[in-house]
């Protein structure tokens, strides 16, 4: 069952529920899955619905992020939506899952010491391998640790 059908059928759910904060979150997730198939002219793969899945949650982030701390209504409904759009993204890697890939890919490239100059022939090697699976950042910053 593609995405689209889980999330319409969880949409259904809500609705009945009367759940209505939920409902929207996943009516806003639908329609993201919806137009990114309709851009492609094809049905999505699993890693293309993940994509739309974390590009929802990465604005839900930025608007917490943006949103000032007096204002508590925004601050609640973005927190109610990530709770929504997490449960259909996959398992993130941890800290510990990304230091192992990252000396993977380290010795893959036979760079024992790396330095800031490798730095964009290792990420090069590593982003791929961590695509859809770790954020962007962590995986950034856990690499900078890794400088010399």
């Amino acid at each position: 069952m593609s995405k689209i059908d889980e999330v319409r059928a969880d949409m259904v759910k809500a609705m009945k529920a009367g759940d209505k904060g939920r409902k929207d979150t996943l009516s806003l997730l639908l329609s993201a899955l919806k137009n990114k198939a309709i851009d492609k002219r094809e049905d999505l793969t699993p890693e293309e619905e993940t994509q739309v899945i974390l590009k929802e949650i990465k604005q839900v982030k930025e608007t917490l992020d943006m949103t000032p701390a007096d204002r508590e209504d925004i601050i609640r409904e973005c927190t109610d939506r990530l709770n929504v759009l997490n449960d259909y993204a996959p398992k993130m890697m941890d800290e510990g899952e990304i230091r192992e890939v990252i000396k993977a890919v380290l010795a893959e490239t036979g760079i024992d010491a790396p330095t800031a100059k490798d730095k964009g022939k290792i990420m090069k090697v590593l982003m791929p391998k961590v695509k859809g699976k770790a954020d962007g950042k962590l995986v950034n910053e856990i690499f900078t640790a890794f400088l010399q």
